[in-house]
């Protein structure tokens, strides 16, 4: 069992960046495949970026956040960060990560989640 708690969103303006952060329980976090996830009001929720489990070499994006998005972990602090730049007022949703052991399928349905946070971008 692997609980997720997110944390760092907030109001930022266009063009800003924030950092969050998904804290999980447990000692075998290296061992999941992580991913970040968003849904904005009136949505349904869409895949952000994922990174692959132990070192974290493999990351990927869609692409309406490639090249303003990074993902990275932090095995020893059983954290997994989302980098954002260069924000957009369409990047407003509830943030979420999870979690899947990582040698699922890559299409294998997460099966942790944390409980979401609140990213407002606006002036």
């Amino acid at each position: 069992q692997v609980q997720l708690e997110e944390s760092g969103g907030g109001l930022v303006p266009p063009g800003g960046s924030l950092r969050l952060s998904c804290t999980a329980s447990g000692r075998t976090f290296s061992s999941y495949r992580m991913g970040w996830f968003r849904q904005a009001p009136g949505k349904e929720r869409e895949f952000v970026a994922r990174i692959s489990a132990l070192d974290g070499v493999t990351t990927y994006y869609a692409d309406s956040v490639k090249g303003r998005f990074t993902i990275s972990r932090d095995n020893a602090k059983n954290t997994a960060y989302l980098q954002m730049n260069s924000l957009k007022p369409e990047d407003t949703a509830v943030y979420y990560c999870a979690a899947v052991n990582g040698l699922r399928n890559i299409n294998a349905e997460y099966d942790y989640w944390g409980k979401g946070t609140q990213v407002t971008v606006s002036s």
